[in-house]
């Protein structure tokens, strides 16, 4: 009888042991692998600014506007650029790949591979890419001098696998912001890019021409990423970049993140297939 209530007594504990351990357990998994939020955004615009570093414009007096979306904005402090110079960053940005492009001249040939617009455009959503000076849309030479625009910071016009009307002139970028495409591109011409004006000019433009798409997507679930290409050769190419919208956790971003980071972090939020060098970056976590 004392050998059955010992061995009853020993049941006893290994079932208590076991029940309150394998709760414990499946506690300790879910805190360590949590789950990711996801955001449905309705619009996203990208602008592209030139040649300047973190440095150069946070706390610039020249740029107010700039920084006071970096004050209000999820500011991600330590990104950067992928190489040096301009097009092989913008086709990073766009299609997660430089596609053997090194320099800024017009490249020998165009591109098939997959990008941004050919993505979305397979999953039924939309692109446009606006460039201001563009003469027409589809217009793919290298430069127009009456307007300052330069092909080099339009990567889209080197694919072949898009339509050429999403290649457009920045005067096409709709008034009725509803109207936009899921993501659009933004590129100031050369003098308000920074890349030959001054940082003032660019400040200025930008608020005259987007700051009404920037108060209307705080109303209506959309996004503004505003980002430079490369740095001016003085920083290691860190560059200022700043995402603002309703869904965004406003503050300082301190994790490092590059061109590669903030397109799969578009990528991700509408399920798109991840492009490039891509596929090897985190996405950027600054959600509410």
């Amino acid at each position: 009888m004392k050998n059955c209530k010992q061995r009853i007594f020993s049941i006893f504990i290994l079932v208590f042991i076991l029940s309150s351990t394998i709760p414990f357990r499946m506690t300790s998994h879910a805190a360590v692998n949590p789950v990711s939020k996801k955001y449905k955004v309705d619009h996203i615009v990208v602008i592209v600014e030139e040649n300047h570093s973190y440095r150069e414009i946070y706390n610039n007096s020249n740029a107010p506007y700039m920084n006071q979306l970096m004050n209000n904005g999820a500011n991600l402090v330590n990104h950067y650029a992928i190489e040096h110079p301009s097009q092989p960053n913008y086709l990073d940005l766009f299609s997660g790949n430089n596609q053997g492009v090194t320099n800024d001249k017009t490249p020998k040939h165009l591109f098939k591979t997959d990008n941004l617009a050919s993505e979305l455009i397979a999953k039924g959503l939309t692109f446009g890419g606006y460039s201001e000076g563009l003469p027409n849309i589809g217009f793919s030479g290298p430069y127009d001098l009456k307007t300052n625009y330069a092909r080099k910071h339009n990567p889209w016009v080197n694919f072949t696998n898009i339509p050429t009307s999403v290649n457009m002139p920045f005067t096409s970028f709709p008034k009725d912001y509803s109207k936009l495409p899921t993501i659009s591109f933004v590129i100031p011409n050369m003098d308000h890019d920074i890349h030959d004006g001054t940082v003032k000019e660019a400040d200025l433009w930008l608020k005259e021409n987007l700051s009404a798409y920037i108060k209307w997507a705080e109303k209506h679930n959309s996004l503004l990423i505003l980002t430079w290409d490369e740095d001016d050769m003085s920083a290691k190419n860190k560059i200022p970049t700043v995402l603002f919208g309703p869904m965004v956790k406003k503050g300082t971003y301190n994790v490092k993140s590059n061109h590669y980071s903030l397109l799969r972090t578009i990528e991700d939020i509408y399920g798109l297939q991840q492009l490039g060098k891509s596929k090897q970056a985190k996405p950027l976590e600054i959600w509410k």
